[in-house]
């Protein structure tokens, strides 16, 4: 173990630190994940503290040179974490002070580790928002295809999980892909506020050493500089921000899971999901568990619970830095690991899963027309509200006979309405049902297929904010 002199901020303190103590403040186990952006952020640092002067270009060249084999260590796995490394900081620092001698004391001249830290993690968060977008964007791209291919499929739509209009399969599988452009577009706009430049704001006044953050700027790739060093070592609204939209993403995956876990289910039976994303019972041989979109389904309280804690350490702290905000590291780093996980299943799932166009067809009764009954009267004068409650009773009375709707004799529905003509026979077509459907967003053919060429372009948009 190091000497107490050798701490970072030995001169201050008498004796040792409690052991339990060192253990609740360390976060090197966390934080060793931001390795390589905090030896970026150093290298961008260094160059700067030269160009101020504090540094001479051989002290320089040394500093980069031991900062290029420590990266070379953590990445082939073999930098040693000792005990008094409290966190990544502290553990690059003392690794090149045993490489290159005191003159790695001087790189963290005018720094503090607040700036440090919130500039690691926007440098380790914009890589980690283009991969998981990227993901993101494959999982739109297999749902928009899909449908393009499955187009003429026909399936009951459902509203309260209950039977409702006929639709196309093609619909449901846009009306997610839809809800995930929007999760594409938020992910977008978190990068915009990502992309601020922390580092020389110091512990909170700012530097004092006259750094050029222009230069820090350009060499860490940011596009722009913190506006106030105060809010800039402090603000996590960028960690919200991506919690708060990866909570959003989660929901609809969530939904998306759940809908494919009841049409999956035997009483369904409208698709079946393939074994690759599925797990058997230890007793029940027969069973088939869609245990990749229950899992799914179970993250989206994980990412939740992420980022309604952030928020609890948030809502409490004065201004600047305060230790509270260690907790934000792991929430981000479980979120982006999630969500890469997730995503990937779920583009597996979509693009593996096989559906029963014959139980579709099948599960569509003839009562799923009966608001195509109501719109029949409709256009033959009578007043909406009306032809509601006229197709309400031709259900009515379909079910005091035993009959389907569409086995009612003409008779029969002209006892309720003197409006019906023989030409009522024509209502009870599913194809005729979904085709009437041509405004913007339906469920018509050409209204689909126009929805599809829409999120296309879309897609080719958003591949380039990614």
């Amino acid at each position: 173990m190091a000497a107490e002199g050798d701490k970072m901020m030995a001169g201050r303190f008498v004796g040792s630190t409690d052991p339990i103590m060192e253990m609740l403040s360390a976060s090197i186990t966390v934080d060793q994940r931001l390795s390589e952006v905090d030896i970026q952020g150093s290298m961008a640092y260094a160059k700067a503290l030269e160009k101020a002067g504090i540094l001479s270009k051989t002290e320089l060249e040394k500093i980069l040179s031991g900062l290029e084999k420590i990266s070379e260590e953590w990445s082939k796995g073999v930098f040693a974490v000792i005990q008094t490394d409290e966190d990544i900081h502290t553990a690059n620092e003392r690794r090149l002070k045993e490489l290159i001698g005191d003159v790695a004391g001087k790189l963290h001249t005018g720094r503090s580790r607040n700036d440090q830290v919130v500039t690691d993690l926007k440098l380790l968060m914009k890589n980690s928002l283009s991969i998981i977008s990227t993901h993101l964007l494959q999982l739109i791209k297999t749902l928009v295809e899909r449908a393009a291919i499955e187009i003429d499929v026909i399936l009951p739509g459902y509203t309260h999980l209950q039977k409702a209009q006929p639709i196309r399969w093609s619909q449901f599988l846009l009306s997610h892909a839809v809800a995930l452009t929007r999760d594409s577009e938020r992910l977008g706009e978190i990068k915009k506020r990502i992309n601020v430049l922390p580092l020389g704001s110091g512990a909170l006044a700012g530097n004092p050493l006259e750094i050029d953050r222009e230069l820090l700027r350009s060499e860490l790739d940011f596009a722009s500089i913190s506006l106030n060093s105060m809010d800039a070592v402090s603000e996590r609204d960028f960690v919200v921000e991506f919690l708060s939209a990866a909570t959003l993403l989660m929901i609809h995956l969530s939904k998306m899971a759940e809908d494919l876990i009841i049409y999956s289910t035997s009483e369904f039976g409208f698709l079946t999901l393939s074994d690759t994303y599925c797990s058997g019972s230890s007793l029940m041989p027969q069973k088939k568990n869609p245990d990749s979109l229950e899992l799914i389904r179970s993250k989206a309280g994980r990412v939740f619970g992420r980022l309604a804690a952030i928020l609890m350490v948030l809502k409490g702290l004065p201004s600047t830095y305060n230790k509270d905000l260690q907790e934000d590291k792991e929430a981000v780093f479980d979120v982006i690991d999630t969500l890469n996980a997730v995503l990937q299943v779920a583009t597996g799932v979509i693009s593996t899963l096989q559906i029963n166009k014959e139980n579709m067809e099948k599960a569509l009764s003839p009562e799923i027309l009966s608001s195509d009954l109501a719109l029949y009267l409709v256009h033959k004068g009578m007043p909406f509200r009306q032809a509601h409650i006229a197709a309400g009773k031709a259900v009515h009375l379909a079910e005091t006979k035993g009959l389907t709707i569409n086995n009612l004799s003409l008779e029969d529905l002209k006892s309720i309405s003197p409006l019906f003509g023989s030409d009522v026979a024509q209502v009870f077509s599913v194809l005729s049902s979904v085709e009437q459907y041509t405004a913007a967003g339906g469920t018509a053919k050409s209204s689909v297929s126009a929805q599809i060429e829409q999120l296309r372009e879309l897609l080719k948009r958003l591949k380039e904010q990614a």
